[in-house]
């Protein structure tokens, strides 16, 4: 049972002229399009870096030529593979991947014969509220456990980081099961692993409970990328039994865009005016430090 982590610092990248065209030639046209109606870059970057890190893993790992890959997504925003259809057979398991991105990273999870999902935080300070205030905002997303939990911790920038631990722990299993807005999160509560989080470590430990039964079938890996961004996988089973044990837990691997585009084919015709359009928005004055709940 082979498994992908592979994570990009979009946030530090600064593309030049030529690598943007080619990295636009290189997504389907209208993911392109798409990425070029970003008002800033910052997301720009994020979005192009997922749709490239999608590609470079069914390239690679799934072995279907760059140029023959058709992504699409599901009523729920969760990329899936249209074309060529994945054959699966006994020597070689379906694949299950996803993607998130925000903070300074774009990050993607693959597993074979089981279900995947992702997300990844950056620790930061409200931008237009106070720490209390954003909590009281998002009462009604956490369990009584789980606001324990996250409000005994000493500091308030602690605090923030168990909020944002226990966040991204929530959307990796509402992404893995791909369902959307509509899913009460009360639903779920995570009871953290005893084991302190570090970096360069993979903690599996922490366990959910799904109306308020304990959900074993469920493993949840956890890792920081960095001091500011947490990032959690989750792993549910698929439809059918797993045949393989689960691979030790693995720890993210920072990809270089030489490594990003490594495979990569360009699928279209350069188009200059495409990076007139991104440079007027990395040339634009800052705007306020993002911190969206989304991934």
């Amino acid at each position: 049972m082979a498994s992908v982590r592979w994570a990009f610092r979009c946030g530090s990248w600064t593309p030049s002229r030529s690598d943007w065209l080619f990295a636009a030639r290189c997504v389907q046209r209208e993911e392109k399009d798409r990425i070029g109606q970003f008002v800033f870059a910052k997301d720009a970057k994020s979005a192009m870096a997922g749709r490239l890190l999608l590609r470079k893993f069914v390239c690679e790992r799934m072995g279907i030529p760059w140029s023959q890959i058709r992504l699409e997504r599901s009523p729920r925003g969760k990329p899936y593979l249209v074309a060529p259809l994945q054959v699966t057979t006994s020597s070689d398991p379906s694949w299950s991947f996803n993607l998130s991105h925000q903070g300074d990273y774009a990050v993607l999870a693959a597993q074979q014969e089981l279900q995947v999902g992702v997300d990844v935080m950056k620790t930061t300070m409200p931008g237009s509220s106070s720490v209390p205030e954003l909590f009281r905002i998002m009462t009604r997303q956490f369990t009584a456990h789980e606001w324990s939990t996250i409000q005994s911790a000493d500091s308030e920038h602690q605090q923030l980081a168990a909020f944002y631990r226990h966040w991204t722990l929530k959307e990796s299993f509402i992404k893995a099961i791909g369902t959307g807005l509509g899913f009460n999160l009360q639903r779920v509560e995570f009871h953290l692993s005893p084991e302190p989080l570090t970096q360069g470590s993979v903690l599996r430990q922490t366990k959910m409970h799904l109306d308020e039964e304990p959900e074993e079938e469920w493993i949840f890996e956890e890792s920081l990328l960095d001091a500011d961004h947490h990032v959690a996988v989750a792993l549910g089973p698929a439809d059918k039994a797993v045949s393989a044990p689960l691979p030790p837990p693995a720890t993210f691997t920072l990809l270089s865009f030489g490594e990003l585009i490594a495979s990569a084919s360009p699928l279209t015709e350069e188009d200059p005016a495409y990076w007139e359009g991104f440079r007027m928005k990395a040339e634009a004055p800052p705007r306020q430090r993002d911190t969206r709940i989304s991934g």
